[in-house]
């Protein structure tokens, strides 16, 4: 599995880039949330990526934030119907906080907006997501009046990975959840790596 491409930006379009690595150049299909964060060509980058094997191909989807991938990931492994083209779709149609908000109040119009999207793939998406984002976007989905601490955006990030990995959604915010309580990490990341050895060692 290829995880990340950190090397030099050849050229970059607003669907797809070049990155060049050690003189091995990988052509990456991405969503126009990250091609706007991109640098400028000949400068150094680090891209997420995401491979996706078919039959007849095996194809490379990047991703200049972690949160984007993890939405990727949930699109493609826990919507039916929906495949990584469409999955980069609704990533360059809307913000992931946005997405994830409109999941949870269940907005099916604001969803069906997106470009190929359409009503029915809309009200799948609430349907199959819904229990999955969970509590973690709620967090997100509060009120502007009380906007969610760092330590909360934090656990939301590192709970939304999990599930994307394929952990149960009890199952990844309990972990976090007592990590956090216990003070043994503070960043996403950290949260991440501590709740998989916790899951994979059955604590």
């Amino acid at each position: 599995m290829i995880t990340f491409l950190d090397g030099k930006l050849v050229s970059a379009l607003p669907t797809q880039a070049i990155v060049d690595v050690s003189g091995v150049g990988y052509e990456v299909f991405i969503p126009l949330s990250s091609y706007d964060k991109l640098p400028a060509a000949g400068q150094s980058v680090r891209i997420l990526t995401y491979l996706h094997v078919r039959e007849d191909a095996h194809v490379l989807y990047g991703f200049m934030s972690a949160a984007e991938r993890d939405l990727f990931r949930l699109l493609v492994n826990h919507v039916s119907g929906i495949g990584p083209k469409l999955a980069l779709a609704v990533l360059s149609g809307m913000s992931v906080s946005d997405f994830k908000s409109a999941v949870v109040n269940s907005d099916v119009t604001a969803l069906a907006k997106i470009s190929g999207l359409g009503k029915k793939t809309a009200e799948r998406i609430v349907l199959e997501l819904k229990d999955k984002l969970g509590v973690a976007a709620a967090w997100e989905a509060a009120s502007a009046a009380h906007a969610p601490t760092p330590e909360e955006e934090e656990a939301n990030e590192a709970v939304l990975a999990l599930i994307a990995l394929g952990y149960k959604q009890i199952d990844a915010h309990k972990s976090v959840r007592e990590m956090q309580q216990k003070g043994e990490a503070k960043s996403a990341q950290e949260l991440v790596k501590l709740a998989l050895k916790r899951m994979a060692a059955g604590r």
